[in-house]
């Protein structure tokens, strides 16, 4: 069974090498054999051949040169591999590179320890049991086929062959699956009758890894015979893809003074090969820093993680004497574990060196002068200080105090976020006469905290020296509103008051003169000299000049300065109500129907320009009436309302009422007014109110006083 065992590996193996051998019809440049299986032996010895490679340019192989993965092994020009010195570990692969005048092509050799034989072949082919030698009793062997990818034409290639062992007459293979009768189709195929199996184009690994297969064999009419029986095609990766950088833009940060060996970033590559073989194997490197200063290898990079690291001391990552805090690194991704043969990719990482807070701000001088007038505010200088640190950061941006000399809170400082320069500015109007001079102490401080051994020293701190001008300043009215309560209606000529006003400039001794500024309804005058305010009108509280019972005038007090100043004072004279206007009654005219049976024709109210109590309650009368009957009457509804009612139908025409409405201010005051009242024909809801008895009431009234005049 041993015996079998062992035949068994060996017919595997050499259908493998078969397959993997073989030979183009045409010649083809490059390899004619790109992958090699070969056992490792207890140790490689020392100038003895392991291997023979075959590579052809097709053009005589003038100036052929080989290069090998592994530096203890080299390539004769006539193609035998050999070791360089005795060696026992050589890894799972040698990679062999080839270049002519006219060609270049890699090889690749796959080493097989000789004591792990079968546990290998089975990670080859990638199959489970013991090597796809079927345990079933069926007649067809299908054992795993190699292809590598990246084959040249021409094609169809044969790779593999299919073993049955049914000798039924007229009997025949079926091939199936993804790459057969299933997308992507007719890359695989198989001779139905000798059972080869041979690939119709170029294959790539990156695209599909692995195919799995079924072939089965079948009779004439297609019935089933034997199978279907599983049959795996592995793709050998080759290395034809350059390592990748995807994740850009790699941008990194490392904060100045920071130790040596500090991680700043990790930079990662994808090499779409194979990753269980040294085609996807990176190791990175770094080609080229810039700028070279102060050092040129500031960083370096973990070959194996791509961890950029700095290597220089931290008094060397010092962003405030750097050329630029910016920094740019061509990285280097390489496959084939960095070897010379292997393929690259390269990106760009920036490394941006951050600032910390390790530079106080400093005045640009230990003093600075200032003048303003007294009276104004706003910014009276800009303080200047020097910060070497990054103007981004809060490391650079200033912060002032005022620490000494703002008692009276008049001073306020506040930053320029532009320049960083502090403005200091009068918020507070400053008076000569209380103090021309004034010294203010200001420190100045970063928005961050500086680093613990870095302290503010006397350079961040300054005094300022304010002088404050003197200026004609205008009198001020004492007090300012000014408030008096006088009677409406008071004669002609009456005091108001007597206003005062005073200058501020002590010094100067100047006199004051008086005038009026706004007086809107003419009432007042002012004594230019002693400032007392009279009458020139009546005064009247129901005037439109008068507000809310008040009247305001505006008056200038005027200095004896060079040139004059002026102070403006305000009076509000609040005006008590008297009874001066009589009441006033609405409406003056109502309608009534010559046949009404409400005989209530109308609701009077009455209204005073007056205050209470010299309003309501109002008292309504009727004029005396004269003839032989009364005919209508008013009736008193509330303070302000009464109501006309007739006491019998009237023909139609127009009828004057004469109504009398008094006040009831002391005295009181009545007025009376004449209601207009129409009666009218009504017919069919309208009213018909054309006069046909017009003033009907009026003209009996001048009959009765023509007889009463003729009687006497």
């Amino acid at each position: 069974m041993q015996h079998k065992t062992q035949l068994t590996l060996s017919f595997l193996l050499s259908q493998v090498l078969l397959l993997a051998c073989a030979e183009d019809l045409e010649c083809v440049p490059g390899f004619q054999q790109k992958v090699f299986y070969i056992e490792q032996p207890f140790e490689f010895t020392e100038d003895q051949a392991v291997l023979n490679l075959e590579f052809d340019d097709c053009k005589g192989n003038n100036k052929l040169n080989f290069e090998v993965s592994n530096p203890d092994f080299k390539v004769e020009h006539d193609g035998s591999l050999v070791a360089l010195k005795n060696v026992s570990e050589v890894g799972r692969a040698l990679f062999v590179h080839a270049r002519s005048e006219h060609a270049e092509d890699m090889a690749e050799i796959l080493i097989v320890g000789a004591n792990e034989k079968h546990g290998a072949l089975k990670e080859i082919f990638k199959i489970e049991g013991n090597l796809g030698i079927p345990r079933q009793k069926r007649a067809i062997l299908a054992t795993p086929i190699l292809i590598p990818e990246n084959q040249r034409p021409p094609f169809p290639r044969s790779v593999g062959k299919v073993i049955s062992s049914e000798g039924t007459e007229g009997a025949k293979f079926r091939l199936s699956g993804k790459g057969v009768d299933q997308d992507p189709k007719g890359i695989f195929r198989i001779n139905e009758i000798s059972g080869d199996v041979s690939v119709t184009r170029t294959l790539d690994r990156e695209a599909i890894a692995n195919y799995e297969l079924e072939v089965e064999v079948i009779d004439i009419s297609g019935k089933t015979i034997d199978g279907p029986v599983r049959l795996d095609i592995s793709v050998i990766d080759q290395n034809d893809n350059r390592p990748m950088f995807k994740e850009g833009p790699y941008i990194g940060h490392v904060m100045e003074g920071s130790p040596t060996g500090t991680t700043v970033m990790r930079m990662t590559a994808f090499d779409a090969d194979d990753s269980s073989t040294d085609n996807a194997l990176l190791r990175y490197n770094i080609l080229k820093q810039t700028p070279t200063k102060p050092s040129p290898n500031m960083f370096y990079i973990d070959p194996e993680k791509g961890d950029i690291v700095t290597v220089v001391s931290p008094v060397l990552l010092d962003r405030e004497t750097m050329e630029t805090p910016k920094y740019e690194l061509v990285i280097e991704a390489k496959d084939m574990g960095g070897l010379d043969v292997g393929l690259t990719g390269t990106a760009t990482a920036t490394i941006l060196i951050d600032d910390k807070n390790d530079h106080p701000p400093e005045f640009t001088k230990k003093e600075f002068q200032a003048t303003v007038k007294e009276g104004v505010t706003g910014v009276i200088v800009n303080l200047t200080v020097g910060d070497q640190d990054d103007p981004a950061t809060g490391a650079w941006r200033a912060v002032y105090t005022i620490i000494n000399g703002n008692p009276a809170q008049s001073f306020e400082i506040h930053t320029n976020p532009q320049t960083n320069e502090g403005m200091l500015s009068v918020v507070k109007p400053l008076d000569y006469e209380i103090s021309a001079f004034h010294t203010l102490l200001i420190k100045v401080e970063n928005e961050d905290p500086l680093i613990p051994d870095i302290t503010y020293g006397p350079s961040s701190t300054a005094t300022v020296q304010i002088t404050v001008e003197d200026v004609n300043e205008g009198p001020v009215f004492h007090p300012n509103p000014m408030r008096v309560t006088k009677q409406e209606n008071i004669p002609v000529g009456s005091v108001v008051l007597t206003v005062n006003a005073t200058d501020p400039d002590t010094l100067q001794h100047q006199t004051i003169r008086y005038s009026v500024y706004k007086d809107p309804a003419g009432w007042l005058e002012i004594n230019p000299t002693n400032g007392t305010i009279g009458t020139t009108a009546i005064l009247d509280r129901e005037s439109p000049y008068v507000q809310n019972n008040v009247y305001t005038a505006l008056f200038l007090a005027i200095d004896s300065g060079n040139p004059p100043a002026t102070g403006t004072g305000t009076l509000h004279i609040t005006l008590e109500d008297v009874n001066d206007n009589v009441p006033s009654l609405y409406p003056t005219l109502a309608k009534v129907c010559d046949d009404a049976k409400d005989l209530r024709v109308v609701v009077l109210g009455a209204s005073d320009k007056d205050l209470h109590p010299n309003t309501d309650p109002f008292k309504f009368e009727l004029s005396k009436q004269s003839g032989p009957e009364k005919l209508w009457r008013i009736t008193k509804l509330n303070n302000t309302h009464a109501q006309v009612i007739l006491l019998q139908n009237l023909k139609k025409a127009n009828y004057n009422i004469p109504i009398s409405v008094t006040d009831s201010g002391k005295p009181p005051l009545t007025n009376t007014t004449e209601l207009k009242l129409q009666v009218c024909s009504c017919k069919k809801s309208k009213m018909d109110c054309s006069a046909t008895d017009a003033l009907h009431i009026s003209m009996t009234l001048i009959l009765l006083s023509l007889f009463s005049l003729l009687c006497l």
